[in-house]
């Protein structure tokens, strides 16, 4: 996925709101060997680009002074409340450089599983991404997990799915991560109302 970026000459608060006031949005280019790049967006184009999963999720093609290179999408931060981007991050990408980054799950087969088809389970993603360990050429943009396979009783563990080529998983700790896990339909049993016990007058009755 490509984007445009400009050098960005100022910096300091005072510019950067006249920068937004203008319809552009600052940033900042960092990694690699070369220093920190400040450069500026166009808010609407990159407004646009944030609602794509792969802006997220690949490597990026950044044009910048004529010449491209291949970043990643760091971090960016949004007004409270108003619906404007008011800095963004990007890390330069050296193709010999391991990374780490969160990759988006894409789940189908669920309704063709026997859990839901037969057992009428109720099918829970737990996760919507995991992190990963790859070369940038490796880097998938997103993992495909088909749950044709779950039964009742059964949840899918990380170990579970086959990673693309080139990739491991970085889970912090946790052995083996629960991805979706399966919920058996508990029907809903109504009482019968009870009768109103007569009280001991009642039933001796009038004399």
């Amino acid at each position: 996925m490509k984007f445009v970026a400009f050098e960005r000459a100022k910096q300091g608060t005072g510019a950067s709101r006249r920068l937004r006031n203008s319809g552009r949005t600052p940033g900042i280019v960092y990694g690699s060997t070369s220093a920190p790049q400040l450069i500026e967006l166009d808010h609407n184009a990159l407004w646009h680009a944030l609602k794509k999963e792969a802006f997220h999720a690949s490597i990026l093609d950044m044009e910048f002074n004529g010449q491209s290179s291949k970043v990643l999408l760091r971090d960016y931060q949004m007004h409270p409340y108003k619906q404007l981007v008011q800095h963004i991050d990007f890390q330069r990408v050296d193709a010999n450089t391991t990374l780490q980054m969160k990759v988006p799950l894409h789940f189908s087969g669920e309704e063709e599983s026997e859990a839901v088809k037969t057992d009428k389970c109720t099918i829970n993603h737990v996760v919507t991404e995991i992190e990963v360990a790859c070369l940038p050429a490796n880097l998938p943009e997103f993992i495909a997990v088909d749950l044709k396979g779950l039964t009742k009783g059964n949840s899918l563990h990380l170990n579970d799915i086959t990673l693309p080529a080139g990739c491991k998983p970085v889970t912090h700790g946790k052995k083996n991560p629960v991805l979706v896990s399966v919920v058996a339909f508990v029907e809903e049993v109504v009482a019968a109302p009870v009768a109103p016990a007569e009280d001991a007058k009642g039933k001796k009755g009038k004399k």
